[in-house]
């Protein structure tokens, strides 16, 4: 398969040819230049001779192209050939340069013929190279499955989607949308976090909150953000056709999807997002540009937590369009009274072991107040772990966070309680998810105070901080063996404990 087909090469497509030459992938210019072929051959770089206006005699020839690119020097003719280039390869990267001295009308005209146009005006050849080479190819790749899609698509957040999430989903339909693809946000659960419903007022966005039992049939597509399997830490059926899966948060398991977009490396999906703009030319606006910085601001606790220089590119560009002001209202909602009970019953209630500091809340409806909890108790003196817990009559949530520590939260949840729920997260940031009848007897006349145990008992274990009583059966191979056990349940509380 030809990587790359250039149809004609001008002085300005010579100069785009060298600059690639030497990068992964393949080349074939194919021009009716003889002179210009036998130039570029002398140079080692693969050209032929043919009429390079015939779509059909372009594609035998090339075979199955990913990118053709469009670089004479006279604007007419690169008309005409990104002409040749759409009908011969529908599905693929068309990039067309307008020529030399091009009028608007030569620009306007080339426009609706390819994905990018190129105008030195604008553009130099350094710039164009990363557009088509391998660190563009994802965005090739999304461009093209977005254009394939059956819509409406649905765009599904993680549960209790916090900013991060939010402004990632929002960004995808907005790129779904230049993709002629009409899209919905759309998330299970609730938002809660009175900092995240500020976040959704304040920017306006637009967002479907679906019931555990609705009617996906209306949607053609879906696609995942901010996490990557469908059925885990979302209300979608497990056996969901996902098209599109962009997160940043590491798998647990293969993900399945047309189009993958996995990047552990970078502290949010929002990074991932915006680079995605960038690379299409396309400007956020300022309630998009506000909310993805505000996301990455979040997910990487302001540049401090598992942040790269992608993180503080992505925010250098986003600070243009955002509104700085909109941001310092998002920062400073207020406090329901609720949570502010739950902050004082994990102080109240905290145990603490070594730098460790565990906490059970008792009864927790809004899952939120427990990473505020987890993030309050971890400014107390010495403590440079928090592991905040609550509970429904059917779950327990909890939120964990570090600062300061060797101890990696993620691997230390998903081992304290995978075999009976679901946990996971960052090394810093995780939650877990435990289905109340996995870590108790059904018998049992006082089960929340065998909770309470339990759970903090078993992470406590996990740390080796201090020996502690047998765990229940359930720790033992992932069933509690009391006469109503099942197997462990799917489910996942986000996997940054928001």
């Amino acid at each position: 398969m030809t990587t790359r087909l250039f149809l004609g090469c001008g002085a300005f497509g010579r100069r785009l040819v060298e600059g690639l030459e030497e990068r992964p992938g393949s080349l074939l210019v194919l021009t009716d230049e003889d002179s210009r072929v036998t130039s570029l051959r002398e140079d080692g770089i693969h050209a032929e001779a043919m009429a390079v206006e015939d779509p059909e005699a372009v594609r035998a020839r090339a075979g199955e192209v990913d990118t053709v690119v469009v670089a004479g020097d006279d604007p007419e003719r690169n008309r005409r050939l990104a002409a040749v280039a759409s009908e011969a390869y529908p599905d693929a990267f068309v990039l067309g340069y307008v020529g030399d001295h091009a009028a608007p009308a030569d620009r306007a005209a080339l426009d609706g013929l390819v994905d990018r146009t190129v105008d030195l005006g604008k553009s130099v050849s350094d710039s164009l190279a990363g557009s088509i080479d391998e660190s563009g190819y994802r965005t090739r790749r999304l461009q093209r499955v977005l254009r394939r899609l059956d819509g409406p698509l649905a765009v599904v957040t993680h549960d209790n989607p916090d900013p991060d999430a939010i402004a990632s989903a929002v960004a995808l339909e907005r790129l779904a949308e230049r993709a002629g693809v009409e899209s919905e946000v759309c998330y299970y659960g609730a938002i809660s976090h009175q900092e995240n419903r500020a976040f959704v007022n304040l920017l306006d966005f637009r967002l479907t909150n679906l019931d555990p039992d609705a009617d996906l049939s209306r949607f053609g597509s879906v696609a995942l953000v901010d996490h990557s399997r469908p059925g885990v830490n979302d209300g979608l059926p497990p056996e969901t056709d996902v098209a599109l899966v962009l997160d940043h948060h590491p798998p647990r398991e293969p993900v399945e999807a047309r189009f993958v977009d996995l990047r552990s490396n970078v502290g949010a999906t929002s990074t991932l997002l915006t680079d995605y703009l960038r690379r299409l030319e396309l400007e956020p606006n300022e309630e998009l540009a506000t909310g993805l910085l505000f996301g990455i601001r979040v997910d990487t606790n302001d540049f401090a937590r598992e942040v790269c220089v992608e993180d503080f590119e992505a925010a250098s560009y986003l600070l243009e369009f955002a509104n700085v002001d909109t941001l310092a209202k998002v920062e400073s909602p207020s406090m329901s009274p609720e949570t502010l009970d739950t902050i004082g019953s994990a102080i109240d209630n905290r145990v603490v072991e070594a730098d460790v500091l565990v906490s059970c809340v008792g009864s927790a409806p809004d899952r939120d107040a427990l990473a505020q909890a987890a993030d309050k108790l971890l400014d107390l003196e010495d403590v440079t772990t928090t592991f905040v817990f609550g509970y429904t009559d059917e779950m327990v949530y909890a939120s964990a966070r570090a600062r300061g520590t060797d101890i990696d939260l993620g691997e230390t949840l998903r081992e304290a309680f995978d075999q009976v729920g679901s946990a996971g997260g960052h090394a810093d940031m995780a939650g877990a998810q435990l289905p109340i009848g996995m870590l108790v007897d059904p018998e049992d006349e006082e089960p929340f105070e065998a909770v309470r145990e339990v759970v903090a008992e078993r992470f406590f274990e996990t740390l080796e901080l201090r020996p502690t009583r047998r765990s229940p059966d359930a720790f033992d191979d992932g069933r509690y063996a009391g006469p109503e056990s099942g197997p462990r349940p799917e489910g996942h509380l986000g996997t940054d404990g928001r």
